[in-house]
């Protein structure tokens, strides 16, 4: 199929309630019901290994200086572990400059919001009304950006037959000459999928035919079972030209709370990106830029958490099976379990509230529907292995246990 303006899913899927938070969904799904047995919570993807033990020696160090306003650019500490971490951890073409190619964000959410905005602004004129193109199901902060921007949303639905991205081919020359920005998570939140270089390659090449940005979500990068996934700045060439990726601690040092990441990548978008941040996005406080700086020059605590995860995937192996269509993700702390064959996704969804006490999400709340009415999360679950190993294993068993 062939995603054009008139077969891409466009604002309407946006309007009347559509952007609501998929978690207030849930909870509405769930209020006249009560939990069967002692709650499990699978359904938020909030990471719950315990933090790293640098934090608060840190934050104490540091503690005077939350008595400063902070700079929106960051501190060039942080700047520079950033920059010195992506050097590490990616075969670059050239190290990355701390002065111009890395941005504090306040989490990678904000960041990806404002990001619609600038590439809005950045591209220039486009024929037609401008598009963002986003994979579906996806991050809600992708179609609030959009909206913002006051953009076309353009939804590509990734689904098993195309390996869980968008399909880079179905994309006509009409949609692409109008496109401002394409955002794409890799690893994928909710399926796991990995982009290849090969896919990034192909992706890059059409965003500077075309003159658009793409929107790299990789703040699962770190958490994985075996090949360590790649990031679109290794496609991306000596300039990083057309290609910003975002990356954060709240998955990699299991740090949410503490809302800190960075932006990297094409140093004239990064410009025009810090003005637009420096007078309405939300400031980093610099003693956690400090801490930022301790996690990404420590590799100890993320090859922890990896294996932590690993290991509950391990058990997910063993409890599951191939039920549910269930296969070991590439990336990411998600399962994406089939359940069209037990009601559909909120029927199930319900069910293992009400008989097991387990709380997942349906994947149609993470998506949208698509022009011809289909939704690309219908029938699916998404359930987060955030808890420790053995509550894991214990909301897999009942699971089973209630579906089957």
């Amino acid at each position: 199929m062939v995603i054009s303006a008139t077969s891409a899913a466009a604002q309407p899927a946006f309007a009347s309630g559509g952007q609501r938070s998929p978690f207030a969904r849930l909870a509405e799904l769930l209020a006249p019901h009560e939990p069967g047995k002692p709650l499990i919570a699978m359904s938020l993807g909030e990471p719950q290994h315990p933090i790293p033990p640098f934090v608060g020696p840190v934050l104490s160090q540091h503690i005077n200086e939350f008595g400063r306003y902070p700079i929106a650019r960051g501190i060039l500490p942080f700047r520079a572990a950033a920059a010195g971490w992506l050097d590490r951890r990616y075969a670059l073409a050239h190290p990355v400059d701390p002065e111009t190619e890395v941005l504090v964000l306040n989490g990678s959410r904000e960041g990806l919001f404002f990001a619609a905005i600038t590439a809005a602004r950045h591209v220039g004129s486009r024929p037609g009304r401008p598009a963002i193109l986003m994979p579906n199901p996806f991050y809600p902060a992708y179609g609030a950006g959009a909206q913002a921007a006051d953009c076309e949303p353009i939804l590509l639905p990734t689904t098993r037959a195309n390996g869980f991205l968008p399909d880079l081919d179905a994309l006509d020359a009409a949609t692409l000459a109008r496109t401002v920005a394409i955002y794409l998570a890799s690893p994928a939140n909710p399926q796991g999928s990995v982009a290849s270089r090969a896919y990034c390659d192909r992706l890059v090449a059409l965003a500077r035919q075309y003159g658009f940005m793409i929107l790299a979500d990789e703040c699962y990068s770190e958490i994985y079972t075996e090949v360590a996934p790649g990031s679109m700045l290794e496609a991306a060439g000596p300039d990083f030209g057309n290609v910003v990726v975002f990356q954060s601690l709240s998955k990699r040092s299991n740090l949410p709370g503490m809302r800190v990441g960075f932006a990297a990548g094409d140093p004239k978008f990064l410009a025009a990106y810090h003005e637009l941040r420096n007078v309405a996005a939300p400031q980093v406080p610099v003693p956690l830029q400090h801490v930022a700086v301790a996690a990404y020059n420590d590799e100890v605590h993320v090859e922890e958490n990896r294996r932590l995860y690993r290991l509950k995937f391990d058990l997910a192996d063993q409890i599951l099976g191939s039920r549910y269509g269930y296969s070991r993700p590439a990336g990411g702390f998600c399962l994406w379990l089939d359940v069209s064959a037990y009601g559909g996704d909120e029927a199930a969804t319900v069910k293992l509230f009400r008989e097991g006490g387990v709380r997942v999400i349906p994947g149609s709340y993470l998506a949208r529907p698509q022009a011809d009415g289909s939704n690309p999360g219908a029938g699916y679950i998404r359930v987060a292995m955030v808890q420790d190993s053995e509550t894991a294993a214990e909301a897999l068993h009942r699971l089973v246990k209630v579906l089957d």
